[in-house]
């Protein structure tokens, strides 16, 4: 108590202060912004759940039990209740592998939207800063892969890379990257007018320097806004690849193959895909409040 009587006291100062850090004040932004904060909330419950996975899950995900398939919702058995969400066609609790499905998806995010960022970031800026043959070469490029509807893109990829989850998560990076190489371009011209990367160029920094130095930085808020939105599209992604059975194989607890193995009982047995369904909506729906969240908090045009 008495080092949080310290802290708090500091934390208010230093957000009350007039010369306090442009942080704080986005910090105080994405908290006052109601859509923000519930995109927040939603991703740190999926982010808790997955962390802690093996304390939070009831049963093995993994493991069948055919004495106990398609068990409905809060059954009993021996007068105690089990299988709060019910069990699937080979007796495993739905709950556990809808838990053990938030580390696929969040998995999946970090890597496709990683390889995503790093690539269409490279190739942005240097269209961007060098604009002219180099600048056409790299955007036509990204528009030829825009033309094809992202997903039939992506199970090219797979199906050329072979099925599996590892192959899925390339493919969506790879799909993902003109959404990144446009926005660093457009942020990476704007910024290449302004005075500090004149004075840099005068003082003989070399290009590397500049862009990586000073120019990317400036040009994260939009990179992050993309990032959150790229992490609800990478999951629909991957859970579409996985119910086509290219993503992730059995018995991964993936919320996309869950709900193609349920999808031929859903008269019978429909908490089998309805739950894994609901997963996958609120966790793609916390990305995208977050990510609109970010942007109000970063975007300097839309602050009071």
């Amino acid at each position: 108590m008495k080092l949080l009587n310290k802290i708090i006291p500091f934390f208010e100062a230093a957000t009350q202060r007039e010369d306090r850090h442009p942080f704080f004040d986005q910090i105080e932004k994405l908290f006052s912004n109601k859509t923000g904060l519930a995109g927040l909330i939603i991703i740190t419950f999926f982010l808790a759940i997955a962390l802690f996975a093996p304390l939070l899950t009831p049963y093995d995900p993994i493991e069948n039990a055919l004495y106990e398939q398609l068990k409905p919702p809060i059954w009993e058995s021996g007068g105690a209740i089990k299988n709060i969400l019910g069990t699937d066609d080979l007796g495993r609790d739905i709950l556990s592998r809808i838990i053990y499905g938030a580390r696929v998806s969040i998995t999946v995010g970090i890597v496709s939207v990683g390889i995503a960022l790093f690539f269409g970031a490279i190739m942005g800026a240097v269209a961007g800063y060098y604009k002219g043959w180099l600048d056409n070469l790299i955007m036509r490029l990204m528009d030829i892969l825009l033309a094809f509807p992202h997903i039939l893109l992506a199970i090219v990829i797979v199906a050329y890379l072979g099925p599996g989850l590892k192959n899925a998560m390339i493919a969506i990076g790879i799909i993902t990257i003109p959404r990144f190489a446009r926005i660093v371009r457009a942020s990476v011209m704007e910024e290449f007018e302004k005075d500090y990367v004149t004075a840099a160029r005068a003082a003989g920094a070399t290009d590397f320097r500049i862009i990586f130095n000073a120019i990317l930085p400036n040009c994260m808020a939009p990179i992050i806004v993309q990032a959150s939105l790229g992490f609800g599209s990478a999951i629909l992604d991957a859970a579409g690849l996985s119910f086509l059975g290219l993503g992730a194989q059995p018995p991964i607890p993936e919320w996309g193959a869950m709900i193609a193995s349920g999808r031929s009982m859903i008269l019978r047995a429909w908490w089998v895909m309805t739950f894994p369904g609901i997963a996958i909506l609120f966790a793609v729906l916390g990305f995208n409040l977050l990510g609109d969240g970010l942007r109000d908090a970063l975007d300097p045009r839309l602050r009071d």
